[in-house]
């Protein structure tokens, strides 16, 4: 399977974006997606799931048609806008028209956009339902549609509004659905909405992702911070650091702001503007480290991460999973997952990993630098 087959009109800027082999997810869903077929896709967080649907759902826009053809749901403004960018990296060159709507944005600017004409749209659910609703955002013509991170946006803060705005779409539609955690839940919402829905699977196995280091160092968990900051002066990168809550990540940031570390956090009540801001100023290396919960960190693409920092052990395995997908992610040269954890936190993160076939090595710190055991 080449992407001449499912997408000729982007085979340049495939190239040009330092791509080659399509990845096996791109392998097993472009074709059912270019013949216009209902798919449910499940695959590993850095597997190429974004320019699975895209590229496909691009290369049957007709550009001569001033109305909206697709329409992208996401959970996150990050998310919206790391499509968005995606999208523009592939159209820049055409005369394919594309907006983000997010909500905390300039609504009126919004609507001013709109009489442009966009053929593709991605947004928060929010956002979509009030335009639609305010008759801005016409979606009636639509004739793919596709949920991002889909197991984020059928919860119950966002299911009624996801619910709505499919009811304002054709019936006759592609229906596309994708996340990195499958679920029974999905599932029936695919019965539910699509017709002959298809659902693929792959897993970590299946997908040659670069390869991910594993590590942890053992500390009393009153030291953990400590350790944390050792960490974060004496190595070469800037760390992604998750918690499995606010207050953990709260304390940690206090500590580390005393001792003169530039830290910023993401989690769910910071502002929409101090979150652009602490992710601006990660992606341009102004901060020692960025600290975050899960959800808040959820879709976040950061270019070259190579090190994520778990202060805890998740509840779930996929929880992990998605931690160590913002690292070695597609077209990197690899990354590493490092835990700082007591005693028991690392017997039980054992216990939890012994399916995946993961290497985990220990080490300790001398003079702040990492040794292994």
């Amino acid at each position: 399977m080449t992407l001449e087959r499912v997408a000729p009109t982007f085979t340049q800027q495939w190239t040009e974006q330092g791509f080659t082999d399509l990845t096996t997810i791109q392998q097993k869903v472009m074709p059912q997606l270019s013949r216009g077929e209902d798919v449910l896709y499940t695959a590993p967080t850095g597997s190429g799931k974004t320019l699975a649907y895209l590229l496909p759902a691009l290369e049957k826009i007709d550009i001569s048609q001033k109305q909206m053809q697709v329409l992208i749901l996401a959970s996150s403004h990050e998310l919206v806008m790391q499509i968005q960018e995606v999208i523009r990296d592939f159209t820049n060159n055409s005369d394919m028209v594309s907006q983000a709507l997010i909500g905390g944005a300039n609504i009126k600017r919004q609507i001013e956009k709109l009489k442009k004409k966009p053929h593709i749209v991605v947004g928060t659910p929010g956002r979509i339902l009030e335009l639609i609703d305010r008759k801005k955002l016409k979606v009636h013509q639509v004739n793919t549609m596709i949920l991002d991170e889909a197991d984020q946006l059928f919860v119950p803060e966002h299911e009624p509004t996801i619910e709505m705005i499919i009811k304002h779409t054709p019936k006759q539609k592609q229906f596309v659905m994708t996340t990195a955690t499958y679920s029974d839940v999905l599932s029936e919402k695919a019965k539910e909405f699509m017709t002959a829905p298809q659902e693929i699977t792959v897993d970590r196995h299946d997908e040659v992702l670069p390869d991910l280091a594993h590590g942890y160092i053992v500390t009393p968990s009153r030291e953990k911070v400590d350790r944390l900051r050792q960490v974060i002066r004496h190595e070469a990168s800037q760390p992604l650091v998750f918690f499995n809550d606010i207050g953990s990540l709260n304390v940690a940031e206090e500590k580390l702001l005393y001792h003169n570390l530039t830290v910023k956090s993401l989690h769910g009540d910071v502002d929409k503007q101090k979150r652009e801001q602490a992710i601006r100023e990660f992606r341009q290396g102004k901060l020692d480290a960025l600290l975050a919960t899960d959800v808040a960190a959820r879709g976040l693409d950061i270019k070259g991460l190579t090190l994520v920092i778990a202060m805890d052990v998740p509840k779930q395995v996929d929880q992990y999973l998605n931690r160590s997908g913002r690292t070695g992610r597609l077209g990197s040269d690899g990354g590493e997952v490092l835990s700082i954890l007591n005693q028991s936190e690392r017997d039980e993160l054992k216990k939890k990993l012994k399916s995946q076939d993961f290497i985990l090595t220990e080490y300790t710190l001398e003079r702040g630098k990492r040794k292994q055991v």
